[in-house]
């Protein structure tokens, strides 16, 4: 992740901005990104990106591979706004869809590459940790023969503590997630082999969760009497409690580049 804005000077601010410190919507540094664009972008001609929030890496396929189309789907409108912005300075608005929409059993054509990061849940209705299992069924409907899955999905790089649940979000639970081996385990019967098996580092971890919130924060310190002060200061004062001391250190994400098997 890179902090690509300037800090927020306006005191005319009258809401908290949202996420502008973000280049991806999870903690993936720019040196990861590149090495995975490079390693699924050649040859692809079409691209699904499955909870594509604002799209930054389905752009970067798509600049990276001439001719390439591609098409993200999500529900949040206003990361889809970015996303079509984005597109059209960067001159790709006439190779990419952004459609406000469920993925969860999804019509869209099968891709030759399906970006699916931190969004399996939209592939699935079933509770977890089985969504998972699930939604890796799906991906492997929604990828072409021959071509590719990048999922990222969160995992237990070990067992929680009681009291590391109980600062977590509501009704979290020991059997929410899978551990690695599981995970990837989970993939190769849904129909895939793992080509690459890669996981955040500490580092990619602080530098999203502390740029998810660094915008809100310097907010709060410019406007502390704003009438949404209170009720934006509690949010994100839970939000990183979650973090610090739930699921630091608890909680993975994988990155796991997938070919169907014939």
């Amino acid at each position: 992740m890179t902090d690509t804005t300037t800090p927020m000077t306006d005191t005319t601010t009258n809401v908290p901005p949202r996420l502008t410190r973000l280049t991806f919507h999870g903690p993936l540094s720019e040196a990861r990104a590149a090495r995975l664009v490079g390693r699924v972008s050649p040859g692809v001609g079409s691209v699904l990106d499955i909870g594509c929030g604002w799209g930054e890496l389905l752009l970067r396929v798509l600049e990276a591979a001439p001719g390439a189309t591609g098409t993200g789907v999500d529900l949040n409108g206003d990361d889809l706004a970015r996303a079509r912005a984005d597109a059209e300075k960067r001159g790709l608005a006439d190779r990419v869809t952004f459609a406000e929409e469920s993925a969860t059993g999804t019509v869209r054509d099968p891709a030759d590459l399906v970006l699916c990061l931190g969004a399996s849940h939209a592939l699935s209705t079933a509770e977890a940790p089985h969504h998972t299992a699930e939604a890796l069924r799906e991906l492997r409907r929604l990828v072409r023969p021959g071509g590719r899955v990048v999922l990222g999905e969160g995992f237990w790089q070990r067992t929680p503590s009681a009291d590391e649940l109980a600062a977590m979000w509501p009704d979290a639970h020991v059997g929410e997630h899978l551990h690695l081996a599981d995970l990837v385990d989970t993939a190769i019967a849904a129909g895939f082999r793992p080509l690459w098996v890669e996981t955040a580092s500490p580092e990619e971890w602080e530098e999203f969760e502390s740029g998810y919130r660094s915008d809100v924060e310097e907010w709060l310190a410019t406007f502390p009497d704003h009438p949404l002060s209170a009720e934006t200061r509690e949010k994100v004062d839970r939000q990183r409690n979650s973090w610090l001391r739930g699921y630091r250190g608890a909680l993975g994400l994988a990155y796991l580049t997938l070919m169907p098997v014939a």
